[in-house]
């Protein structure tokens, strides 16, 4: 609203007093009902209930003295009273509430409805304990006075419906419905049987529905009300798929003739729509010489009766016109196409001033209709592509569509929009004949236009520049310049409006243009448009979208030079940038990097420039970049990138030491527990394989005879000793194993290294195939080798004796094994 000049803002006029004082005068009139809506202490003390009482108690109390809206809340709160508690629920409060629910207003009555509801779709008892406990009182509110409470209590059982047992259903909702049916019952009665009817049909065998129902239905369908015979007769679509063709065909379709030929205009079209549904369970005869008689007829009659018959029609017409394909003559086929192009142009005026519908110049009102009827009209196109055949598109009906793509009301422009990618599939090789149409939407002034295109603007971008002919395709790359203003202009256009959700949805959708237009295109009309974005826009999610674009642009650029332009602009523009905003939409662009690019690209690029930000001066740059370091992480190559990732560990040991902010030092900490948890688990794992293998190695010492008698080597001495020395003392180890070789008849194999040996005896426990063994020197140590096959299967160590860490010398353990193996000979020999 523009200020007040000065003369209106001082002037204090007598005149002007008196327009003040009218307008306070109204203002107090305003307040007064707010000032008597205020609760007196009587009221309030009425309301207040005892904080001693539990759920159950406080619900039956405020059910049986409190205020209505004390009882509503009691009603709302039903489906929680029986989560916590089914049984009180249903013994105690459910009565109260059946008995409020006789004299409760429509507030009261639509939350019961929406509760019953809820407490069966959350299953909170069983469905038998349901029906007894909740149907009897749906059915007893269903033909409530009220035209809303009935329809809230009918939609509530519908949904019942689906659930009950066949039984139930018969019992409770079937077998009443013959008196409720009856002529004499309320008009409310008789339009609640007519929903119940459609919904049981589905429920019971053919000889059911056509014994108890079809009667009902054929009594409603010649009621004496027209709402009755209209509401009965959009059921019999539901019913004829519950009793089969040939009952439709002898009982539904003779009545749905005479329907429609109804006097009502409501029922005429109800059958109309009904028939429309219905066409395909009706044969290729059926469809020529009953349904097309009356359909053509109703065709005749739409733009005499009233608006909403040429709404339906228009809403119908390319199911209609898909269900009578193949049955149409040529004439009957060109009036049917002809009937569709004038619906397209209802209520505009050509431009020789001729109005071709020979109709009354509009109102305002009719306007409005006629529209809709366009829009209609737009929706169904795909559907007349197919009834033309998409070959005779150029002769038939691109003119329509060009008068739809640049009708004048915006809902038109809006759902062709919706329609053109499906309009560019069935047209394949024909789709460059709506290049055109595409530019003149992609320039339309409704956002609303290029929301609905952009959703599927690739896949008709990639149509247009693959689909065709070598000669198409030569025309359609000579128009594809004609592309580039369009989008650009588009996305300007959005960028300039406040609808910023349209404007990162084109951002994400131009990330296609790789494949549609050339690279230096491409570089020199959107590429530095993104970076543009990145760095004006004030919106976060459409930075990150034209950060993400411009990172696939990249990714597809061949010329190295234009790469480096762009690698180098993003460094210095934005990860060196004076602003932290700058910068913290670097960080974006080195996830997207990471997302998309190889690893080596990144770390060759963008490695070292994210982790200079750990010296960043502003607080969420460093914590955004500490969420980012594992994925940073995640890129090196590891031997040839170790010297990156001392660069990454000396800045994470840096922001541990010397970060000041508590919530970048609470980060880094998390990330290195989750580190150190991983390295862990990749320990624990390792554990477990070797623990697997020394579980085997156990089972196949079960083959050797029970007790074995072995001395191995040590040294007395627990010295650590270093990784690389243990890995060359086992393989020392494994050597000397391996060049023995120990017979079968031998139950013992004893070895004498000298003073420092250990016995060591393996001990087959029977019936366990497991092996127990015992040593009597502390420096005893589990070798293993990969040695002798058949050593191995005989003289497993257990996996216990890996834990004693002692440091062996290699030489001493060579000469050791060699004396060992000599003692053995000779033990051998004295006891052939």
């Amino acid at each position: 609203m523009p200020p007040l000049p000065l003369s209106a803002e001082m002037d204090f006029s007598q005149n002007s007093l008196f327009g003040y004082i009218e307008d306070l005068q109204e203002l107090t009139i305003i307040e007064r009902p707010v000032r008597r809506s205020l609760k007196t202490p009587e009221e309030i003390e009425r309301l207040t209930v005892d904080e001693e009482l539990n759920d159950i108690e406080r619900a039956v109390y405020l059910l049986s003295s409190g205020q209505d809206v004390q009882g509503t809340s009691v009603v709302a709160n039903l489906p929680f009273l029986m989560r916590q508690n089914p049984a009180e629920t249903l013994r105690r409060v459910l009565p109260k509430v059946r008995e409020v629910l006789h004299v409760a207003g429509v507030e009261m009555q639509l939350t019961a409805a929406a509760s019953f509801l809820t407490i069966l779709q959350e299953e909170s008892v069983s469905i038998q304990t349901y029906s007894h406990s909740f149907l009897h009182i749906i059915l007893q509110h269903v033909e409530h006075r009220d035209a809303g409470v009935s329809n809230a209590w009918l939609e509530t059982l519908l949904s019942i419906i689906e659930a009950l047992p066949k039984e139930t259903l018969r019992h409770e909702i079937l077998n009443p419905l013959v008196s409720k049916a009856q002529l004499s019952q309320t008009l409310q009665s008789r339009l609640v049987s007519c929903k119940l009817l459609g919904k049981l049909a589905n429920k019971f065998e053919a000889h059911i529905i056509k014994r108890e129902i079809l009667p009902l239905v054929k009594s409603l369908c010649q009621d004496v009300e027209y709402e009755v015979r209209s509401c009965m007769c959009r059921q019999l679509d539901i019913i004829a798929q519950g009793i089969g063709t040939e009952l439709t065909k002898s009982i539904v379709l003779p009545e749905l003739i005479e329907l429609a030929r109804d006097e009502s205009s409501s029922v005429r079209l109800a059958a109309f729509e009904t028939l429309v549904n219905l066409l395909e369970m009706f044969d290729a005869d059926d469809r020529s010489q009953t349904i097309l008689p009356l359909v053509k007829s109703f065709c005749e009659k739409s733009f005499k009766a009233d608006e909403t018959i040429l709404l339906s029609l228009s809403l119908h017409l390319g199911k209609l016109c898909h269900g009578l394909y193949g049955i149409l003559t040529p004439d009957q086929h060109l009036r049917f196409l002809e009937f569709y192009k004038k619906l397209c142009t209802l209520g505009l005026q050509q431009e020789n001033g001729h109005n071709d519908n020979q109709v009354p110049p509009p109102n305002q009102e009719q306007e409005k209709r006629y529209a809709s009827v366009r829009k209609n009209c737009a929706y169904n196109f795909p559907a007349m592509i197919v009834f033309v055949d998409p070959k005779n598109f150029h002769m038939e009906l691109y003119s329509t569509f060009f008068c739809l793509c640049h009708d004048p009301e915006v809902p038109v422009r809006h759902t062709i929009a919706i329609c053109f990618y499906e309009v560019s599939k069935l047209l394949s090789s024909g789709v460059y004949l709506i290049y055109k149409e595409l530019i003149a939407l992609l320039q339309d002034e409704s956002l609303e236009v290029l929301d609905a295109l952009v959703d599927h603007l690739p896949e008709t971008l990639e149509l247009l520049t693959t689909g065709g002919e070598s000669s198409v395709q030569e025309s359609k790359l000579l128009a594809v310049p004609d592309l580039i203003p369009a989008l650009t202009a588009a996305e300007q256009r959005a960028a300039g409006s406040l609808k910023w959700r349209t404007h990162e949805k084109i951002l994400q959708k131009y990330a296609c243009l790789p494949h549609i237009i050339s690279s230096d295109q491409i570089y020199y009309r959107f590429l530095h448009r993104m970076f543009t974005i990145m760095i004006t826009n004030n919106v976060l999610p459409v930075q990150k979208a034209a950060s993400r674009t411009l990172c696939i642009f990249l990714r597809y650029n061949r010329k190295q030079e234009q790469r480096h332009e762009i690698i180098q602009k993003l460094i210095e523009q934005l990860g060196q940038g004076k602003s932290y905003w700058y910068r913290l939409r670097f960080l974006d662009t080195c996830e997207f990097i990471i997302e998309l690019f190889s690893k080596s690209f990144f770390c060759k690029y963008f490695f070292l420039p994210a982790l200079e930000l750990t010296h960043d001066p502003v607080a969420n740059v460093r914590m955004k970049l500490c969420y980012l370091l594992p994925k940073v992480k995640s890129t090196l190559k590891i031997p040839a990138d170790k010297h990156l990732l001392q660069q990454l560990e000396l800045c994470v040991r840096k922001l541990l030491c010397q970060e000041k902010d508590k919530d970048v030092l609470a980060i880094v900490k998390r990330e290195q527990l989750e580190k150190e948890k991983q390295q862990n688990e990749g320990r624990q794992n390792s554990d477990k394989v070797f623990e697997k293998k020394q579980r085997r190695d156990s089972k196949t010492s079960a083959v050797l005879p029970k007790t074995i008698p072995m001395s191995v080597a040590g040294s007395s001495s627990c010295t650590p000793s270093t990784s690389k020395e243990v890995k060359k003392s086992k393989l020392v180890r494994s050597q000397s194993f391996s060049s023995q070789a120990l017979h079968p008849k031998y139950g013992n194999l004893e070895k004498c290294t000298g003073k420092n040996s250990t016995t060591v005896y393996a001990t087959s426990v029977s019936g366990t195939g497991k092996s127990v063994l015992s040593y009597t020197d502390d420096s005893f140590r589990t070798r293993n080798s990969s040695g002798n096959a058949s050593l191995y299967s005989n003289t497993s160590l257990p996996s216990t004796s890996r834990n004693i860490n002692n440091s062996v010398d290699q030489k001493n353990n060579g000469s050791k094994d060699t004396q060992s193996r000599k003692a053995t000979l000779k033990s051998r020999k004295s006891n052939p």
